[in-house]
């Protein structure tokens, strides 16, 4: 192979591998921590840049980034966030319905940018390397653009808060999406005042986290034939 398709730093120190770990096991949903101090604009591309560099299938990039700075396109998305919000109540029991009446779930008019994230699901044209039998796998590529944008934030020391409680259809009315573009992710993003050591939804008790070891299978679903050794690493 030439040198030049070869990458001369591809390997990772000690430090940087802890570091890349340190990272995800940092990150946090954020949602009422954000200051209102601005994210500077070459801190902003560094995270975009991040996000663009993420995996696609059959190399498509299918992903659009609309970065919200304007107060009142924020003030539209939280009334469209409040609505579905009141209908996502009434969906719970009664004990779990005052819980989520009193949980934080978004961070919308606080954060200093937005960011949806979409999906351009024609950008490569009708046949995609890697979509011909898995035709969602440019939505999953998509996800991963929102992955690597969530990790390069917490290495910045940015916040991140993803809002899923909002209908498609109003997260394009306040946008101005097209209805070719499918909307992925509506993230809020800014510095904020600390991060939980904790998610907040387990500090809260609303679900707990879930033991590695419960959730690994070997060679078949619930397959644990010859898993002992990883399983006494996987904890």
């Amino acid at each position: 192979m030439e040198a030049s398709l070869i990458q001369a730093d591809a390997e990772f120190s000690p430090a940087e591998r802890d570091g890349v770990y340190k990272c995800i096991y940092k990150r946090r949903d954020v949602r009422g921590q954000f200051l209102p101090d601005p994210v500077p604009d070459e801190v902003l591309a560094r995270i975009l840049r991040a996000a663009h560099h993420a995996p696609s299938v059959g190399f498509t990039q299918p992903w659009d980034f609309i970065v919200v700075r304007d107060d009142a396109v924020k003030r539209r998305l939280y009334a469209a966030f409040a609505t579905a919000n009141a209908e996502a109540a009434e969906m719970f029991e009664a004990d779990r319905r005052q819980t989520y009446r009193r949980l934080k779930l978004e961070g919308i008019v606080e954060a200093p940018v937005g960011i949806c994230v979409t999906c351009d699901r024609h950008r490569a044209g009708p046949v995609a390397i890697g979509r011909t039998h898995q035709r969602e796998m440019d939505l999953y590529s998509a996800v991963c653009a929102v992955q690597n944008l969530w990790l390069a934030a917490r290495a910045e020391n940015v916040g991140v808060g993803w809002v899923s409680i909002m209908r498609f259809a109003d997260l394009r009315a306040a946008l101005g999406i097209p209805a070719t573009i499918r909307p992925v992710a509506y993230l809020c993003l800014g510095y904020v005042s600390h991060f939980y050591e904790k998610p907040e939804l387990e500090t809260a008790g609303w679900l707990p986290r879930l033991k590695l070891g419960d959730v690994v299978w070997f060679d078949r679903w619930q397959g644990r034939n010859g898993a002992e050794p990883l399983l006494r690493h996987l904890g």
